[in-house]
């Protein structure tokens, strides 16, 4: 059921989107086919090494937001030493923060002081596209990236538009759980590459049916509400589906899914059945609101995933604070009368995000104009994508 609804605004309402932007796209062949929540072993795919890492200044702060009760903190203050691997080097000064603003409880605040540990070089099985290999986090420490570049006027604003072709993104409350480990063994033995994100919330499943929608915007001065940038990406998603099924888009509505996995206020649903959820996460100079949105195949079978994680995770304990999935709040827009195809739905953002007037530019022209060019395999979001291992590994 939605416990609350939320306007999602007419267009021009919300925060307006810049007049260029750069368009990354990289998405995973064959929707139909990516899904296999039945199946056993390895994705299939390319082996990448992710090496470390970013050494980060005293006092830099990013901040997380997720739809939902906002007013949960979560600090995170890692300290380390140079190390002397010939892959890794994590430099940390003590005093740096993140915070994390979660859906839900406020008030609570949980504190981890960890130290860093140079040396350790992990790997990561993953299907590339185009050639491309890429662990679970890199594409997150690619918008990470890309942000950071963003916010130092090195790179316009973006849009990156991504897939993974099976994996699962734990929250850290998801992590600590008594039987994570073990949970996220048998995930990986099932052939969905788990990892912890930054982003915090709660576990959802990755394939190529499910499309990930990020807007990638530098911070302008004044005062920002958060909101805004919700309701932006929320109308933006109603309006690529307006594109090719205009009356399931008008059945859209905001607000959060009670059974669904990582609920939040922002969860976008037609009929109750929840297909999207969205989150921000900030850097001081610039943002990133994140949107996943499931377009083809089976929602029931992927709650069905997250709920049996959930249950060997939490080992029964019923007193733990953990999402309970109900998988038939799951759906996707193909099984609500929207696009049938991931391939239907990137077309379509891409008209709504140009139907506003932005000049979306391919990063390859980009490239050709400014020599400005960052790609998975960068050494630079390889070291990010360490760090995030390293920095929310249970």
């Amino acid at each position: 059921m939605i416990n609350k609804g939320i306007n999602i605004v007419e267009p021009g309402a919300e925060r307006a989107l810049p007049n260029v932007m750069v368009l990354f796209e990289h998405l995973s062949d064959d929707d139909g086919k990516a899904a296999k929540y039945g199946g056993s072993g390895a994705a299939e795919g390319g082996v990448v090494a992710e090496h470390a890492v970013i050494a980060r200044e005293a006092g830099e702060a990013e901040h997380v937001t997720l739809a939902g009760d906002a007013g949960k903190t979560e600090h995170a203050v890692m300290a380390g030493d140079a190390g002397e691997a010939e892959h890794a080097v994590i430099a940390r000064e003590a005093g740096e923060a993140e915070h994390v603003t979660l859906a839900g409880d406020a008030g609570k605040t949980e504190h981890a002081v960890m130290a860093g540990d140079a040396g350790k070089t992990e790997h990561a099985v993953m299907a590339g596209d185009a050639g491309e290999a890429g662990g679970m986090l890199v594409p997150f420490a690619f918008e990470e990236t890309l942000c950071r570049d963003i916010g130092a006027g090195l790179a316009p604003p973006a849009l990156h538009l991504w897939s993974h072709p099976a994996g699962v993104a734990l929250g850290l409350r998801d992590s600590k759980l008594p039987r994570a480990d073990e949970a996220m063994a048998g995930l990986e033995r099932r052939g969905f590459r788990t990892a912890v994100r930054h982003s915090g919330g709660a576990a959802v499943p990755l394939d190529a049916g499910i499309v990930n929608v990020a807007l990638v915007l530098p911070k302008t001065p004044g005062k920002l509400d958060f909101h805004d940038d919700f309701r932006l990406l929320a109308s933006l998603i109603q309006e690529a589906v307006a594109v090719s099924h205009p009356q399931a888009a008008a059945l859209i509505q905001a607000g959060e899914i009670t059974g669904s996995y990582c609920p939040g206020d922002f969860d976008l649903a037609i009929g109750g059945r929840k297909f999207c959820g969205i989150a921000q996460r900030r850097q001081s100079s610039a943002y990133f609101v994140h949107a996943f949105v499931v377009v083809s195949g089976s929602g029931q079978e992927r709650g069905e995933l997250i709920r049996g994680f959930y249950e060997t995770a939490s080992g029964g304990d019923e007193s733990l604070a953990y999402p309970r999935v109900r998988p038939e709040t799951i759906a996707a827009l193909s099984e609500l009368g929207g696009p049938a195809s991931a391939a239907v739905f990137v077309s379509s953002i891409r008209q709504a995000i140009s139907g506003r007037g932005v000049q979306l530019k391919p990063a390859a022209l980009l490239r050709e104009e400014t020599s400005y060019d960052l790609q998975y395999a960068d050494q630079r979001v390889l070291e990010a994508a360490r760090v995030l291992r390293e920095r929310y590994a249970r």
